[in-house]
C-alpha cells in the first residue's frame, strides 16, 4: 500500500480550514456570550436603579434629583439598546460561523470518505495480489508434484 491518496493535500488543507473555523467559532460563541452577559448586567442594573428611584420618589425628590434620576435612566436605556444591538450582531456572526464550520466539516467528511475508499481499494488490490501469488505458488507446487515420476 505505497500509493498515496491523490487528494491528500486537499484533505489536509480542508482539515486545517476546519480547525481554523472551529477556533473562530469558539471565539464567536465567547463573544456572543460576553455580549449577552453585558446586556443582562445592564438590564439588572437598570432594574435596581429604577427601584432606588421609586423608593427615593416615595420619600420625595427635589426637581434636580428627579432630573438626575430620569437622565441616568435614559442613559442606561441607551446603553441597553446598544447592548441589544451588540447581542444581535454577535448572534448573527455566531450563526454565520456555525454555517461556515458545518460547510467545512462536510468538506472534510467528503474527503475522508474518498480517502477511506482509496485505502479500501488498495487493500483489496493487495489482497488480490497476495491471493494470486498464493494461487500461483500452489499451482507450481501441484505441477512440480505431478511432474515428478
Amino acid at each position: 500500500m505505497t500509493t498515496r491518496f491523490p487528494l491528500q493535500p486537499l484533505l489536509d488543507l480542508s482539515r486545517m480550514q476546519l480547525d481554523e473555523a472551529t477556533r473562530k467559532l469558539g471565539r464567536l460563541i465567547a463573544s456572543h456570550q460576553e455580549a449577552s452577559q453585558r446586556h443582562q448586567l445592564l438590564v439588572t442594573y437598570r432594574e435596581e436603579y429604577h427601584e432606588r428611584f421609586v423608593a427615593a420618589a416615595k420619600n420625595g425628590l427635589n426637581p434636580s434629583e428627579w432630573h438626575n434620576y430620569g437622565h441616568f435612566l435614559v442613559r442606561i436605556d441607551e446603553a441597553i439598546a446598544q447592548a441589544e444591538h451588540a447581542v444581535q450582531a454577535t448572534q448573527q456572526h455566531r450563526l454565520d460561523g456555525q454555517k461556515s464550520w458545518i460547510g467545512k466539516q462536510g468538506r472534510v467528511k467528503a474527503f475522508d470518505t474518498l480517502s477511506d475508499r482509496h485505502v479500501a481499494k488498495l487493500v483489496k488490490k493487495e489482497q488480490r495480489t497476495e491471493q494470486k501469488a498464493g494461487d500461483e505458488h500452489a499451482a507450481r507446487g501441484h505441477r512440480e508434484k505431478n511432474s515428478t515420476p
